[in-house]
C-alpha cells in the first residue's frame, strides 16, 4: 500500500512553520511497512488543495492531509476532501456537543464559527479527537475503476494529529492494506561518532538485515538514532526480535550508546546518581542554565537534581562559587566552578561548563573552546577541554549536551 501526505498552510510555504508534521508521518508510515512516496505542501487556497489531492490519488492508495481543520474562512480542508469526493458538507451533531463540551471545560461559551468544524463531507467519518475541537475525516474516494482510495485529514496541532494517526489512522491503514502482523520499533540513541563511522560499525547488520530492518536517524546535537523495526504475528514476538537485534548491535556499539525511545541523556544521568544515591549540581558559564534546565525537565528530578547556578559573571565566579583561577576560560576555573557547586549546593556530584560561545575570541581562546569540570566524592576534581563548531548558539547546546555524556561517561568508568 502506498500513502502519501498533503501538508497544508500557507504559513508552511513562507518559511513561518517548518513541516515537522509530515516527516514524523513519514517515519510512522515507514515503521509500520507502509510505502510513501510524495510528501507535499500546498496553501490555503481550495482550488490549489483539490488539485494536489486529485494528483496525488491517482499515484497512491491512500493521502494524509494534515491541517486546514480550524474554525477560520482560510481552513479549508473540508471544502477540498468534498470537492474531490463530489459531495457536500454535512453538519454532524455529535460533533457540535463534542466541540461546544470542550467549551464549558474551559468555561466559554463556543464562538459560532467552530461549528464549521462539524462539517463532515457526506458519506466520510469523522475521527475522534478527545484532546482537541477540530475532529479528523475519514473519507473514502471513488478511484473511477470500480474501486475507493482513502483520504485522512488530521489537525496541524502536533499532539493532536500525533494521536490521531496513531491511534486510528495507522491501523485503519494496516487493515486496509491486508497487513495483520504487529510492527513494533525502537530506537537506539547513541552519542560521540559521526553518521557514517555509525554506519561503518554496524555494516554487517545493516547488511543482513531482514527481520527487525535498521534505519539511521539524524538528530542533530541529540546524537544519532539507530531504530530498529520488527514485524511479527504479535507484539511480544515483535519484541523478543527487538531484543536480540538490540543486543547485537549493543555489542558493537558499546557506550555510543546512551539510550532508548524517550530516554535522554538527562534522564540517563539522573539515573546513574538515583542508583548511587548521590545528589547532582551544576555551575554554567557559556550554557547559561542550559544544562540545568534540561535536567529539571526529567520528570522526578528533585530526587536527585540540586540545581545549577548560571555563573555567567565574573564576579559570580569569584564571590559565590570560590573561584580563584587566574584564567576564567580555562581547566582550573572549570574544576573550582564544580567543587563550588557542589560546595554551596551541597551535591555529591557537580559538573561545570566554561568557555568562549562566541562571536569574539575570550583570553585568547578561540570561539568553541569549552571546559567542563567534574566533582565526584572522594575523587580530586577534574576538566576536560573541547573545541565544538558552529555559531553561539549551536556552541552552547553542544556544550550542554556535551557536558551531560561527560558525566555518563565518568559514571560508566567507576567501579
Amino acid at each position: 500500500m502506498r500513502c502519501d501526505v498533503l501538508a497544508v498552510g500557507t504559513e508552511l510555504l513562507l518559511g513561518q512553520i517548518v513541516d515537522t508534521n509530515s516527516s514524523w508521518i513519514g517515519e510512522q508510515l515507514t515503521a509500520a511497512g507502509i510505502d510513501t512516496c510524495e510528501h507535499r505542501k500546498v496553501g490555503d487556497n481550495i482550488g490549489r488543495m483539490v488539485d494536489c489531492l486529485r494528483e496525488l490519488l491517482e499515484r497512491a492508495d491512500a493521502v494524509i492531509v494534515c491541517g486546514g481543520l480550524g474554525p477560520t474562512p482560510d481552513d479549508v480542508t473540508r471544502e477540498a476532501i468534498a470537492e474531490v469526493m463530489e459531495v457536500e458538507l454535512e453538519r454532524r451533531e455529535e460533533l457540535i456537543e463534542h466541540i461546544a463540551r470542550l467549551f464549558g471545560v474551559r468555561g466559554r461559551d463556543m464562538p459560532a464559527n467552530n461549528l464549521r468544524q462539524a462539517d463532515v463531507p457526506k458519506g466520510g467519518d469523522a475521527i475522534p479527537n478527545p484532546i482537541g475541537t477540530a475532529p479528523g475525516l475519514r473519507c473514502e474516494v471513488d478511484d473511477g475503476a470500480g474501486g475507493t482510495k482513502i483520504v485522512y485529514a488530521v489537525p496541524g496541532v502536533p499532539y493532536e494529529m500525533t494521536d490521531m494517526i496513531t491511534r486510528h489512522v495507522l491501523p485503519d491503514l494496516l487493515e486496509r492494506s491486508g497487513e495483520r502482523a504487529v510492527i513494533v520499533s525502537r530506537s537506539l540513541k547513541t552519542w560521540g561518532t559521526s553518521e557514517s563511522g555509525l554506519a561503518e560499525m554496524i555494516a554487517e547488520r545493516v547488511d543482513q538485515q531482514t527481520n527487525p530492518t535498521i534505519a539511521f536517524l539524524a538528530r542533530g546535537i541529540e546524537g544519532i538514532y539507530v531504530r530498529m523495526t520488527a514485524k511479527a504475528p504479535t507484539e511480544d514476538a515483535a519484541r523478543e526480535l527487538l531484543d536480540a537485534e538490540d543486543r547485537e548491535l549493543r555489542s558493537v556499539l558499546g557506550n555510543l550508546v546512551f539510550a532508548i525511545d524517550d530516554e535522554t541523556m538527562e534522564s540517563e544521568v539522573l539515573r546513574f546518581c538515583e542508583a548511587r544515591g548521590w545528589s547532582l549540581g551544576v555551575a554554567e558559564s557559556l550554557t547559561g542554565g542550559l544544562i540545568g534546565a534540561r535536567l529539571a525537565n526529567v520528570p522526578g528530578a528533585s530526587r536527585t537534581f540540586r540545581g545549577s547556578i548560571a555563573s555567567y559573571a565574573t564576579d559570580v565566579k569569584h564571590n559565590l562559587l570560590g573561584v580563584t583561577a587566574e584564567h576564567l576560560v580555562g581547566e582550573d576555573a572549570a574544576k573550582q566552578m564544580a567543587e563550588g557547586a557542589q560546595r554551596v549546593l551541597g551535591a555529591d556530584v557537580a559538573i561545570s561548563a566554561t568557555g568562549v560561545a562566541g562571536p569574539d575570541e575570550m583570553e585568547n581562546q578561540p570561539v568553541g573552546t569549552v571546559f567542563f569540570g567534574i566533582a565526584i566524592p572522594d575523587v580530586p576534581a577534574e576538566a576536560v577541554s573541547v573545541r565544538l563548531p558552529g555559531d553561539r548558539e549551536r556552541i552552547r547546546q553542544l556544550a550542554t549536551i556535551s557536558a551531560l555524556n561527560l558525566l555518563r561517561m565518568r559514571f560508566l568508568s567507576l567501579p
